[in-house]
């Protein structure tokens, strides 16, 4: 397949329901914060598709924020006055493995006035693995070092991974 008809394959896929789905929502700290996060199975990867709106931002330029995502093994978007978001629990690690490479270590996302839009492939799970799990938003980049959960900052927003079709 060349460069003409990848592109024109990953377009299609975005035309096409998502096999799973999380609404994200931001915390009482963070309530513009919304958007999705779409999931496409592929042969042995998985399309990850990230659009939010709403996050923080500053108005001085070279200073646009990066904030950390990751898949967290909890099923509720639900926590308490210090943690709005601690059901959530951890991130999703099935392997065992250190960070930055449990399976729900994802890419940052690069604000861009208040807005984030991102797009991914990994192998590192399969959407039925997902499912019934959540998905975070923190306050700051994944720094890939720090155990065990690479210093991400706040948790400031969440939506549960559910079946999209």
């Amino acid at each position: 397949m060349n460069v003409k008809e990848s592109y024109l394959s990953f377009i299609s896929l975005l035309r096409q329901a998502p096999q799973a789905l999380a609404v994200v929502r931001g915390s009482a700290n963070y309530p513009d914060i919304h958007g999705d996060v779409r999931f496409y199975q592929l042969r042995e990867m998985v399309l990850v598709v990230v659009e939010v709106a709403g996050l923080p931002f500053s108005e001085k330029s070279c200073s646009s924020p990066v904030f950390g995502v990751h898949i967290h093994e909890g099923e509720e978007c639900s926590g308490n006055s210090e943690d709005p978001f601690a059901n959530a629990k951890m991130h999703y690690n099935p392997q065992g493995c250190p960070h930055p490479y449990h399976a729900g270590d994802l890419p940052p996302l690069f604000g861009n006035q208040g807005y984030a839009f991102s797009a991914f492939v990994t192998d590192r799970f399969a959407v039925r693995e997902i499912v019934e799990k959540t998905i975070i938003i923190h306050s700051k980049p994944d720094d890939f070092k720090t155990q065990p959960s690479g210093d991400s900052g706040e948790k400031m927003a969440c939506g549960k991974i559910i079946y999209g079709r």
